[in-house]
């Protein structure tokens, strides 16, 4: 299957620039994209590591619903170790990110840290993205030891004669 066609299928529209799979799950479907600094449009995106999978994204709304938001601020506001190393990952997100923005580009650019957060935690997918893309994220980690493992028996998007779609037999298993 065409990665693209799996990604607007799995967020529910197309893509705004290329598909380049960071992570994929255990039936080989995209987790985890890479999300240039400028979209295709010249939009200046903060979110380097975008989070496809349908179901880490069902776990987490469930996670963010619950207040994890909030738990995750307070963690970083509570335990220096927790806090020092979070500063460190939203530090490197918005220096690789910067990194990639083209020399010549004199536009407005995208700022801050994870999901370009100033500080503290905006959003649990993004975190749980970072983490999953293979970088060193305290909250990506604890958000991933609460949803994972990502367990599914059957693909969430499928190839049909019309092309790639929702697969209508695919459920969330089990919570971890």
């Amino acid at each position: 299957m065409d990665d693209r066609a799996v990604v607007e299928v799995q967020i529910g529209r197309p893509p705004r620039s290329d598909v380049v799979v960071e992570t994929r799950c255990h039936l080989g479907l995209p987790v985890v994209i890479d999300v240039p600094p400028i979209l295709d449009d010249g939009t200046p995106f903060p979110t380097s590591h975008w989070l496809t999978c349908p179901l880490a994204i069902v776990r987490i709304s469930r996670l963010e619903a619950a207040g994890g938001v909030r738990a995750a601020d307070v963690r970083i506001a509570t335990d220096p170790d927790v806090a020092e190393a979070f500063g460190v990952a939203m530090a490197r997100y918005e220096s690789d990110r910067q990194r990639r923005i083209p020399p010549e580009w004199d536009a407005p650019v995208p700022t801050g840290g994870i999901a370009g957060s100033k500080g503290g935690v905006k959003c649990l997918h993004a975190q749980y993205a970072d983490t999953a893309a293979g970088n060193l994220n305290p909250i990506g980690e604890e958000v991933a030891d609460q949803i994972e493992p990502l367990d599914c028996l059957i693909p969430c998007v499928v190839s049909t004669d019309e092309g790639t779609a929702w697969n209508p037999d695919w459920d969330e298993p089990t919570e971890p």
